[in-house]
């Protein structure tokens, strides 16, 4: 019996997502010791996670035999008194890319479309084709998203416009203005889901707070997993008007988040000096890369974020080579000249450099 014949239909067609190789996979692939390997490809903290959150998953570890608080009542009392709103205006999922999910869930279905950047998180393609809505994507010159075409974009159909500022994989953000006369433009029956995952890496985060408390349909993502170093425990957030995270807690499981997580961020909301220090060395970090890049004579994205997006002849092949050397860094096949580095500590960095150097020594 072929279990596909009973499947839905638009699930065979379904891309699955990539994520970056873990370093054991890779140590294993080309026989090299695990703690020679820099994984510098999906945007994770150099600098591991907060001590304070560390220590507060530690803790939490003695009473895994009970479930969850379902409610994250702590985590959500810590945030809302952070961004001074309400504690119904909040929703947590298993990493931001739930919450982007649960958007879909509830927003989305057969005949409604999302409109995104072409080079766009691609989890807001992934989460629009399994609900069976169309993706409108929409052309990035220079790697930036173009408001006015996206905005061009939106028709009856569309149900949702997913934007991320900074932008992953480009490392692109807008300013504040822009976003908020994108969001004012969209019609009120469009959802504007911001993605701020990388917003902490900013010196002064777009603000949209204020256009959801007139009112407006916005809801803005976060999560834990980049600047406060807990990727591995999969917790995130949005923030948006009470009706609709009432919609969205209709879609999420129950004890979605487990309990080390909400200990960890709760903690970890606290822990200022390891956010202010990973702020640091991320700015250091992507001006080494930046500069190591212009030496080298590879174009570069400006970043916003804690990754460089940069153009590499044959970034297949490359990535191949640098795995060889022990440095994992993140491809895209419908970008075949383009890699995506994350910010490593400076010594990471620099055999990331010198693996390209000699990558690229190789193809003379």
């Amino acid at each position: 019996m072929d279990a596909a014949r009973f499947a839905q239909p638009h699930l065979l067609n379904q891309p699955v997502y990539q994520p970056g190789k873990p370093i054991a996979q890779v140590a294993r692939e080309f026989g090299l010791d695990p703690a020679g390997v820099d994984k510098l490809a999906s945007n994770e903290n150099p600098l591991g996670p907060s001590p304070k959150a560390l220590a507060a998953a530690a803790a939490a570890l003695q009473e895994v035999n009970l479930y969850p608080d379902g409610s994250c009542w702590d985590l959500t009392g810590k945030l809302a008194a952070r961004l001074q709103i309400g504690r119904d205006q909040l929703v947590f999922g298993n990493g931001s890319n739930e919450v982007l999910e649960l958007a879909a869930h509830v927003f989305l279905g057969s005949g409604t479309e999302a409109v995104m950047g072409v080079h766009g998180f691609v989890v807001y393609k992934l989460a629009t084709l399994l609900m069976g809505a169309k993706p409108v994507e929409v052309p990035m010159p220079d790697f930036r998203h173009d408001l006015a075409a996206m905005r061009a974009a939106v028709t009856p159909r569309t149900r949702v416009v997913f934007l991320a500022s900074p932008n992953n994989p480009t490392g692109t953000a807008h300013t504040e203005a822009e976003l908020v006369a994108f969001a004012r433009s969209l019609p009120e029956d469009v959802l504007f889901v911001l993605d701020e995952a990388y917003a902490e890496y900013q010196d002064r985060a777009p603000d949209l707070r204020p256009l959801i408390a007139e009112g407006l349909p916005v809801l803005c993502t976060r999560t834990f997993s980049k600047i406060y170093g807990l990727a591995g425990l999969r917790v995130g957030y949005g923030y948006t008007r009470p009706d609709i995270a009432a919609l969205l807690h209709r879609a999420r499981a129950p004890f979605n988040i487990n309990a080390v997580a909400q200990a960890a961020a709760v903690a970890a909301l606290d822990d200022a000096d390891f956010v202010r220090r990973s702020r640091e060395t991320n700015r250091a970090g992507l001006k080494q890369l930046a500069a190591g890049c212009r030496d080298l004579r590879l174009d570069y994205v400006p970043s916003a974020a804690n990754f460089l997006f940069v153009r590499v002849p044959d970034a297949a092949q490359a990535f191949v080579f640098l795995q060889q050397r022990g440095t994992i860094v993140r491809p895209f096949g419908h970008l075949p000249d383009h890699v995506r580095i994350t910010v490593g500590t400076t010594g990471q960095n620099e055999r990331c450099l010198a693996n390209l150097r000699a990558y690229l020594a190789s193809r003379v």
